[in-house]
């Protein structure tokens, strides 16, 4: 019932990114009708998934338009990320109003990511995944360019990475990607399965599941959801752990851990 209320009421009063807010408040209230009080300020939550949504696909134009074109693998890859999200068709239009608006050569991100900070900015698992999402839609055509980079570089900076830990995220994702939806088994992946843990042939096991933990928390369902992604968008998180535990498995198998 509140779901409902807040839809209507969220849209009526600020449009789509006031109907998104509406409905998860209102599912807060209705799964605290049934269960009890205690947990998130539903009001916090709701304004952080918005921004976040936001500024996932703001920054999805922005980084397609950086090379000069939006070539047909990246409109794909963002086609694939709206099914994933189970998205209306109303609400498909306001994303991609917004893919536009960021792919617009004159938009400056500056306030974007300022926004971005201001609410989102103590959450490093939103901040995390975000950059995660973005250095995999760089890639979606197929090659990096440079434009890319220097976006991707500039985008990491705002969000607080230098520029060696954001090489070491890109690094990570690469690899982890080889290992996405298949069972590896040869001895030719293990290096990638190193890079994709961040880590090397010479660590130890401790230092090795150490790493292996530290990622999986990172996409922990629950965690994310706590620090304001939207429920929709973590099953594609839970992808990306999927990646990181083919690899993982492999390392386990490789040293008998």
């Amino acid at each position: 019932m509140f779901k409902l209320i807040g839809i209507v009421v969220g849209y009526f009063l600020f449009g789509f990114w006031g109907g998104l807010s509406g409905f998860f408040i209102g599912s807060f209230f209705d799964r605290m009708r049934a269960y009890g009080t205690g947990g998130m300020n539903p009001l916090h939550n709701a304004l952080r998934q918005a921004v976040f949504l936001e500024t996932v696909f703001i920054s999805m134009g922005k980084l397609a338009k950086a090379d000069g074109h939006v070539s047909q693998d990246e409109i794909d890859h963002v086609e694939q990320f709206m099914q994933k999200l189970g998205m209306s068709a109303e609400h498909r239009l306001r994303a991609i109003a917004l893919f536009k608006q960021g792919a617009d050569a004159a938009f400056d991100i500056t306030p974007t990511y300022a926004r971005f900070m201001s609410v989102c900015g103590h959450t490093r698992n939103l901040k995390d995944v975000l950059l995660v999402y973005l250095i995999v839609m760089a890639l979606a055509d197929g090659h990096f360019h440079p434009a890319e980079e220097a976006l991707l570089i500039d985008i990491a900076a705002r969000l607080g990475y230098d520029q060696a830990s954001f090489r070491q995220m890109m690094d990570m994702v690469l690899n982890q990607g080889r290992f996405a939806g298949q069972q590896v088994d040869h001895a030719a992946a293990l290096d990638d399965a190193y890079k994709a843990l961040g880590v090397s042939k010479d660590s130890t096991d401790a230092e090795i599941k150490r790493a292996y933990r530290k990622l999986m928390s990172q996409y922990h369902p629950d965690k994310l959801i706590g620090q304001g992604m939207p429920e929709d968008m973590v099953a594609m998180a839970t992808e990306q752990a999927k990646e990181i535990q083919v690899a993982y498995d492999l390392i386990k198998k490789s040293r008998n851990i």
